[in-house]
């Protein structure tokens, strides 16, 4: 397989995290802000080696929390 990101909520957000294209962990590269974002949205697409490929889709959810309250 190998998996990307298609889209994310809010825009631009797609530079905060990494995807690994082998595993489809999903990482940080950075730290988050509660106070500036409070939640994400990624779409994913996973896609097999076969002929032809196919593909799946995802959503994946985060909620930030605030962990200084």
């Amino acid at each position: 397989f190998s998996y990307n990101t298609l889209s994310s909520v809010p825009a631009g957000s797609s530079d905060v995290f990494n995807i690994d294209p082998k595993t489809g962990e999903i990482t940080l590269k950075d730290a988050l802000d509660f106070e500036e974002v409070r939640s994400y949205e990624i779409q994913i697409e996973a896609r097999d080696k076969g002929t032809p490929p196919l593909s799946g889709h995802c959503s994946v959810e985060l909620e930030v929390l605030d962990v200084n309250d």
